[in-house]
């Protein structure tokens, strides 16, 4: 082989390697793009989970008032099951007595 072969054999080592370098270079700069998408996806999903934390703390307090209430309203409840149960009491002491005083006491209708 001549010196001029070597020449030639080093060029296009040098050309094949230049090739090889830019086809790095262009695939990691699609890594580094891909990598930039995934951290503006990131940072707008943080956006929408922080404003659903939010979301998530004013629907507690929501709860906590609805809880609130509902402790009220049993209560109402067992008060109005209390006077329905005396009034229960009361009619059937009611029909007790008039059943009591079946002969003396009588509801006709005048003639």
């Amino acid at each position: 082989m001549e010196p001029d072969d070597f020449n030639k054999i080093e060029d296009m080592f040098k050309h094949h390697v230049g090739v090889m370098t830019e086809d790095f270079q262009h695939k990691l700069d699609i890594v580094i793009e891909g990598h930039q998408m995934l951290n503006e996806k990131i940072d707008r999903l943080d956006g929408r989970v922080d404003g659903l934390e939010g979301k998530i703390d004013r629907l507690e307090v929501r709860m906590d008032r609805l809880e609130g209430r509902m402790d009220g309203f049993d209560g109402r409840m067992d008060r109005l099951e209390t006077k329905v149960d005396a009034v229960a009491a009361d009619l059937a002491a009611h029909r007790a007595d008039t059943e009591a005083h079946h002969g003396v006491y009588r509801v006709r209708e005048s003639e």
